[in-house]
């Protein structure tokens, strides 16, 4: 079962974040906190959203946050698709293809003309998951981040 995300899935959704950054190598990139991320969910402003996939007991198996993105060339709003995550015993039982459904049903629903998002070029799984789904890797596109210090240089003109 797939559903939204509620304020008591906070700390589930936080535990799954740090596992998630720990299957990718980068645990020691995960700050963020559970009130940071209620803020963010739940806040007066939300600017993500969230979805919750459940096994046949109720129990929280995995989830996807996600967030509105414009393409300037279709003139609509995406989904980016920030995180999808299933714990490792509950992978193969359908809870990952369900929650893409799920993102893919708001965008047809909604309007929106894409669903996007990242993956580890070494995540050979999730990338072979995500072919069978019929995602295509956008070839010719390099991802740039500006963080910590660079961040913080070119916005104080430092």
């Amino acid at each position: 079962m797939i559903r939204t995300a509620t304020p008591a899935d906070v700390p589930v959704i936080h535990a799954m974040i740090r596992e998630l950054a720990e299957y990718e190598k980068a645990l020691h990139e995960a700050r963020a906190t559970e009130e940071q991320l209620h803020e963010a969910l739940f806040g007066e402003r939300p600017a993500v959203f969230g979805h919750v996939a459940e096994d046949e007991n109720g129990d929280p198996v995995g989830f996807a946050l996600w967030f509105l993105a414009f393409s300037t060339w279709r003139g609509v709003h995406g989904v980016y698709l920030e995180d999808l995550y299933v714990r490792p015993t509950s992978r193969g039982a359908g809870h990952g293809k369900a929650l893409l459904t799920e993102l893919a049903r708001i965008c047809v629903e909604r309007g929106y003309q894409r669903l996007e998002w990242s993956v580890l070029d070494w995540n050979e799984p999730s990338i072979a998951f995500y072919r069978s789904l019929g995602a295509r890797p956008q070839d010719g596109w390099t991802v740039y981040r500006l963080t910590d210090d660079a961040l913080k240089n070119l916005g104080t003109g430092g």
